[in-house]
């Protein structure tokens, strides 16, 4: 088991490093696509039913799925904003201050280079439509992370309100929602995933073109509250579920209808080939009535809380139908990105992850195995250094250590039934060593951790100002 990358991991406690501003350097294929980002929300591997839920019906989702090429051991975070800060900086959520979803915990840290402005600065156009998740505050939202174009809820999900500056604009629902557009809030009709895509297509369709572009569409479903067309919900309900995993199942089948028509479009306006289509969700499942026989969902260190889906089509570059087995990050995605379009970061010292492109290029190519660190955060307020041992994993290829000594083999054990710590405790003790060494590197920068939670939800008071505190009930 090699710990190479450790140094990587822990030599720095203050990220500002900044992003080349000269022009791209080659692109690793040729030739620099278009790239679609899409990212749902609590939708777990098998929340799909091409890969055996037997009451989900995702045909759109399905086909993607044989177009693409699949990273079936694709590990991101067990919750939701730390995947979006691993996504966006490169890094493991706890080096950018990411240790919760709320309580300002939520916060990316400010001065480290992001995605979108590694592509802005290789000549991207940049947006996105849906959630964010990563600060409210204005010096922390998406247009000063290197978006140029922003439609985006607050918090971690419409309607949330939360201690401090996290929340979303007062009132709001999974239909006809205000939205934050450009920093003005605009009233939307219709059902909220069908809203996100419709605006994230229509941007894409005046680029097309005229310069590559970035699209992140990141969707606040299937996250509760379990909201869903009534349409889509029936049949669910009918079989006898109950009304939230009909509502959980009823937005997966929204979210595979809304793919199929951004699949369609991209195909109509003759855009199909030049660009990257990625679709993943950001942690295991939250509600669903079928996982398998495996073990793992949000919020856990377990393996199916952290292993999500994750397909990649480019048509006539990568190819379609083929397993990737190696072990891949949320974390990855930014030097991947940065080879393909032929980005040049700075300090890339600083990132945890590796670029893809060797396996996009081979599967079978020989690969350095690595050492993963998941931990659930999620503490109370000061108890960091206390929670260290309460919650965590280490993943390499074969094994996933779950606490301080519980051992699986999850190439013959991928349901976790059989803790092999006393076949391996030379393993076990290298990734526990392995992990306090990240921790101990991952303390200094949660920046957020003793932040004041008495400021006013920035989302209620933007959206007051602009229509005063007095708008009525329907307004919000």
């Amino acid at each position: 088991m090699s710990t190479r990358h450790l140094p990587v991991l822990l030599a720095f406690s203050s990220c500002f490093a900044s992003w080349s501003q000269s022009p791209a350097a080659e692109s690793a294929f040729g030739k620099r696509p278009n790239i679609i980002l899409v990212i749902t929300d609590d939708q777990g591997y098998y929340d799909l039913s091409c890969h055996g839920n037997p009451h989900l019906s995702t045909p759109n989702l399905d086909e993607l799925s044989t177009q693409s090429l699949r990273f079936t051991r694709f590990q991101v975070s067990p919750t939701c904003a730390p995947t979006r800060s691993a996504i966006m900086s490169g890094r493991a959520p706890f080096y950018v201050g990411v240790t919760h979803t709320i309580k300002e915990r939520e916060r990316m840290k400010l001065g480290v280079p992001t995605l979108p402005e590694m592509l802005r600065d290789a000549g991207y156009a940049t947006a996105i439509s849906g959630k964010w998740h990563l600060g409210d505050e204005d010096r922390y939202r998406p247009d000063k992370r290197g978006f140029d174009e922003v439609f985006i809820h607050g918090a971690g999900g419409i309607g949330q309100s939360y201690e401090g500056s996290c929340g979303d604009a007062p009132g709001n629902k999974y239909f006809d929602p205000y939205i934050l557009h450009n920093n003005r809030f605009v009233k939307t009709e219709g059902f909220c995933t069908d809203i996100f895509f419709n605006q994230a297509m229509e941007w894409i369709e005046s680029k097309k073109g005229k310069q590559p572009f970035f699209a992140y569409i990141s969707t606040n479903a299937p996250h509760a509250p379990y909201v869903a067309p009534e349409a889509k919900k029936k049949k669910f309900l009918d079989a006898g579920f109950n009304r939230d995993t009909a509502g959980f199942y009823g937005m997966i089948e929204n979210i595979d209808d809304n793919m199929g028509r951004l699949m369609t479009k991209l195909a109509e306006w003759g855009i199909e080939d030049d660009t990257l289509l990625i679709f993943m969700t950001d942690n295991g499942p939250a509600a669903t009535a079928y996982n398998g026989d495996h073990k793992g969902r949000k919020g856990s260190v377990d393996e199916w809380g952290t292993r999500v889906s994750c397909f990649w089509r480019w048509p006539g570059v990568l190819e379609p139908g083929t397993d990737v087995d190696r072990i891949a990050n949320h974390y990855d995605l930014l030097p991947t990105f940065a080879a393909i379009v032929g980005g040049q970061p700075k300090q890339q010292d600083q990132l945890h992850g590796v670029s893809l492109v060797p396996l996009l290029k081979d599967p079978e190519t020989s690969w350095e195995d690595r050492l993963r660190f998941f931990h659930k955060g999620r503490w109370a307020r000061g108890r960091a250094e206390q929670s260290r041992s309460n919650g965590f994993a280490v993943r390499n290829q074969r094994f996933r250590l779950v606490g301080r000594d519980t051992l699986y083999d999850m190439q013959q054990d991928p349901s976790q039934k059989k803790n092999v710590v006393a076949d391996h405790p030379e393993i076990a003790q290298q990734m526990n060593t392995a992990y306090d060494q990240w921790f101990d590197g991952a303390l200094p920068n949660m920046v957020n951790e003793n932040a004041d939670l008495t400021g006013q939800n920035t989302f209620h008071q933007m959206f007051w100002d602009q229509f005063g505190k007095d708008a009525p009930t329907e307004a919000q």
